[in-house]
């Protein structure tokens, strides 16, 4: 893999949020993306909350990803209008046309892509240009997040050009394990269960520790 990453200019995401008082908890970290699932057999599905509850869910100036697994852009497209979402991200078996389409109804699209030991990177050629990211997450029995992580080193096998968020099983304790990993089209981090409470709770601390164990570990590598 090419040049050291710099933690300074990753994105954050963090994802399943489904309380508003739990993400105003969370308004003054350098988070800059705040994900919701709208995925019914997601623990932190946020698509059954009222209207009122979610655009409050919603309110906040930061970055705003909506969560899909194979729903149709109508759908898709409705509640990113309610819910004032910047970003798509698709955790489904969605085409290519389907992230044209979205890609031009003005949003951002991240494509999930789960990494098993025998994926093929050139299965993400076909998406590029008509995503904003890729998000590389561990392969798992059913849709969604598994809480683990895949072999990183993998990766190696990306060339492409789409910048991609890092996902699975990211917790706490891995902040040294992330600054110690570079890849020349590393985005971001998707943060989930590893810092949860309960489903859809985030810990503020847990949060707050390994953001700033990302900043020690970069000022450490600069100053040798």
């Amino acid at each position: 893999m090419a040049d050291d990453m710099n933690p300074e200019k990753l994105l954050i995401k963090v994802c399943g949020m489904k309380d508003a008082g739990n993400r105003r908890q969370l308004e003054e970290l350098p988070v800059d993306l705040f994900g919701f699932i709208f995925y019914p057999p997601s623990p932190r599905h946020a698509g059954d909350l009222s209207r009122t509850a979610l655009q409050e869910l919603a309110d906040t100036l930061k970055m705003k990803a909506g969560v899909f697994v194979n729903e149709s852009t109508g759908r898709i497209s409705a509640i990113s209008r309610l819910a004032g979402l910047t970003h798509i991200q698709l955790h489904g078996n969605e085409t290519v046309a389907e992230c044209r389409e979205l890609s031009d109804m003005g949003l951002s699209v991240i494509k999930a892509f789960r990494i098993g030991y025998d994926f093929d990177f050139h299965s993400t050629r076909g998406y590029e240009g008509h995503c904003s990211y890729f998000l590389f997450d561990t392969q798992a029995e059913v849709a969604g997040g598994s809480g683990k992580k895949f072999n990183w080193e993998m990766l190696e096998n990306y060339t492409g050009d789409t910048p991609f968020f890092l996902s699975g099983g990211i917790g706490p304790g891995d902040a040294g394990l992330i600054c110690r990993f570079s890849h020349p089209r590393l985005a971001g981090l998707d943060l989930n269960s590893g810092f949860e409470d309960a489903p859809g709770l985030k810990n503020p601390e847990k949060l707050k520790y390994f953001l700033e164990q990302i900043q020690q570990n970069h000022s450490k590598s600069e100053n040798h």
